[in-house]
């Protein structure tokens, strides 16, 4: 059964106040845990964010407007030539 309304609000309300409290009393992380979930929440979205840079600078500042040569592969057997 889906919670009504007024139960969300409510939920939403307490998460709010918790999260000011916190703010406040300047200890957002309660345990070791927290910190260590931060921390891989950080590196996950910087990771993300220098790979994203990368590929835009690849995208809009390398000019390969012409297609790369490609070499002959194999021997040229030219007993077959007329």
């Amino acid at each position: 059964m889906a919670p009504s309304s007024k139960e969300v609000l409510s939920e939403l309300q307490e998460t709010a106040q918790e999260l000011l409290s916190r703010l406040k009393s300047h200890h957002l992380f309660q345990s070791e845990w927290d910190i260590a979930a931060f921390v891989v929440f950080l590196t996950f979205t910087g990771t993300v964010l220098v790979l994203t840079l990368l590929v835009l600078l690849y995208c809009c500042c390398c000019n390969s407007s012409s297609p790369p040569k490609r070499r002959p592969k194999g021997v040229d057997n030219l007993a077959l030539e007329p």
